[in-house]
């Protein structure tokens, strides 16, 4: 097998799919273009914003994206490229896309209100309360664990912090420009999208490292620039969506888009040929250095979400896409859509390490990391067809370091939106007492989501139970497809488009929980065995509920 042939294989297939499954879908549905959106219908200028396809797909794509379809996928060779490539082909087409097409649709139907306040709708306050302090716990640690790890970044790569500076005020500059004096979208893209490019010579010429400017040590600079993100991700979730979260995140995916058309022309013409075995075995080590084994069935499942499936993206497609869609039409190609760019991310960070041999990749892997082993093979790639290493090199990592920030913004503006829920009452959208009214504050709201995630990056707890986050992840994404398949019963619809999938996750991601709550019980790591055993608890009773919801439909 080579990278040429792979790549092809996987885009075929999902134009395909798209065609065919996607639109299937849309059509179970009656995806209507006549249909008024809650952007139009309930516009307020700050979240719900009718906002144009090519902008409204970078924000979701810039989103959804991260780091995570590359991450996953590289640490996932450990089992061979066939098992990798067989998830990210068939599990994003079956299961990812339909997971975020059907979660945008749910919302949009539900005046753009999250996955969380649906619930309560067809499951019951109580249902939507756990759902919602399930999203709310697992977006305080994606929140607390990006800032670490950009803050690293910056720290051992100067020039990015300056570049993602000069990112975040272009941002503003844009949004006005086309939001509020009608700047149309491509002069506005035609003059900023070039200016986004010179800011990244501009960060290789002026790198902004704080360790020399300051005489600080490595370990403060990290906290000094964990403070700076979580003052600028503050003003980022309180924002007007125009004003910096759109615009960064649409300027930031044509990184993103160049990033992906020259791996795609470089793995074309390189046609790269596999060393690593199709197949390793359904039990390897741990490529993290870690206590525990990695089996097949089931980590291999929510060690890979971004690319295949991922609940986060529930979050986003309900959280803030859904509020912004302008036309029932865009649906389909930002939902479905976008998650099939992010399998072809995947499979690119797959080929870009499975050119090295079993014992080359561990030993990349264990001294460098799984971004640096992506940004290496892309890179290398890149070279044959002649672009240098180093300028391929850093453009691929300063690439992944800006979505990582976009990841960073968009997931505490979520939080913010879970808190703001979970202080709702039942059956409302407005708060009944003083308390309620002050904590659903947006600002307020933001704050205490800023102050807790800022605890947990700081302290240090964040890392402890991290490795929890792909389990429930992944359970996230389960809970989520449930919650479509309870109202696709209701309403008499062919609901195994997503009962299926949901069957299939919410047994690995509980696999995978229960593995690491033995796992950790025996290593005696109490703090994972306490949040283990906090998503279990949760996400076992609202299948129950969920369960008896179903049973009194089909009874009706």
């Amino acid at each position: 097998m080579n990278g040429a042939l792979l790549i092809i294989i996987g885009i075929t297939f999902f134009l395909i799919s798209y065609r065919i499954y996607g639109r299937y879908i849309t059509g179970v549905f009656n995806i209507e273009e006549s249909n008024e959106t809650p952007a139009h219908k309930l516009s307020d200028g700050v979240d719900y914003v009718p906002t144009k396809f090519p902008v409204l797909f970078g924000h979701h794509f810039a989103s959804i994206a991260g780091a995570g379809p590359i991450v996953g996928p590289v640490l996932g060779v450990c089992f061979g490229w066939g098992p990798v490539a067989l998830w990210i082909i068939l599990g994003c087409v079956f299961i990812g896309a339909v997971h975020d097409l059907t979660t945008l649709i749910i919302s949009v139907r539900n005046e753009g209100r999250s996955i969380g306040h649906i619930v309560e709708k067809y499951i019951g306050f109580s249902g939507r309360q756990i759902f919602l302090l399930f999203c709310f716990a697992t977006l305080l640690l994606v929140v607390a664990i990006f800032s670490i790890l950009i803050s690293k970044i910056f720290v051992a790569s100067p020039s990015v912090a300056t570049s993602s500076i000069i990112f975040i005020l272009m941002a503003p500059c844009f949004g006005y420009l086309v939001y509020k004096k009608n700047l149309s979208l491509l002069k506005g893209s035609l003059f900023f999208v070039p200016l986004l490019f010179f800011g990244i010579y501009l960060g290789t010429v002026y790198p902004l490292n704080i360790v020399e400017l300051f005489g600080v040590t490595t370990s403060l600079a990290r906290q000094i620039w964990i403070l700076v993100l979580f003052v600028y991700v503050f003003i980022a979730s309180v924002s007007p969506v125009w004003l910096l979260l759109q615009p960064r995140d649409y300027l930031n995916s044509y990184l993103l888009y160049i990033m992906i058309i020259l791996g795609f022309i470089s793995i074309l013409f390189v046609a790269p040929a596999f060393k690593m075995p199709a197949f390793v075995g359904f039990v390897v080590d741990n490529p993290q250095k870690g206590e525990l084994r990695w089996a097949l069935f089931p980590i291999l499942y929510v060690t890979i979400a971004c690319g295949a499936c991922s609940g986060f993206h529930a979050l986003v497609s309900s959280g803030t896409t859904s509020k912004q869609i302008s036309s029932e039409k865009h649906i389909l190609p930002i939902g479905y859509g976008a998650m099939l760019v992010e399998g072809i991310l995947a499979l690119m960070a797959l080929i870009s390490v499975s050119v090295l041999t079993q014992s080359e990749f561990i030993s990349l892997l264990g001294t460098k990391g799984p971004v640096y082993a992506f940004a290496n093979g892309l890179a290398g790639f890149m070279d044959k067809i002649g672009i240098s290493f180093n300028i391929g090199y850093t453009f691929v990592a300063l690439t992944i370091s800006a979505f990582m920030l976009t990841t960073l913004d968009t997931a505490t503006r979520l939080t913010r939106f879970t808190l703001q829920e979970i202080c709702l009452p039942k059956n409302k959208l407005k708060y009944e007492n003083k308390v309620a009214t002050f904590l659903g504050n947006r600002y307020v709201a933001a704050f205490i989501v800023v102050f807790l995630s800022g605890y947990l990056a700081l302290s240090g707890d964040g890392i402890k139970i991290w490795p929890v986050f792909g389990a429930s992840n992944q359970l996230l994404a389960a809970l989520s497809l449930l919650v479509v398949t309870v109202i696709m019963i209701s309403k008499k619809m062919n609901y195994w488009i997503v009962l299926l999938p949901f069957l299939f996750m919410i047994f690995m991601s509980l696999s995978a929980l229960w593995t690491l709550f033995i796992g950790n019980i025996i290593a005696r790591n109490w703090p994972l065995v306490i949040a283990t055993f906090f998503l279990l608890l949760l996400s076992i009773i609202l299948v129950i509920s969920a369960v008896f919801t179903i049973k009194k439909k089909v009874k009706a």
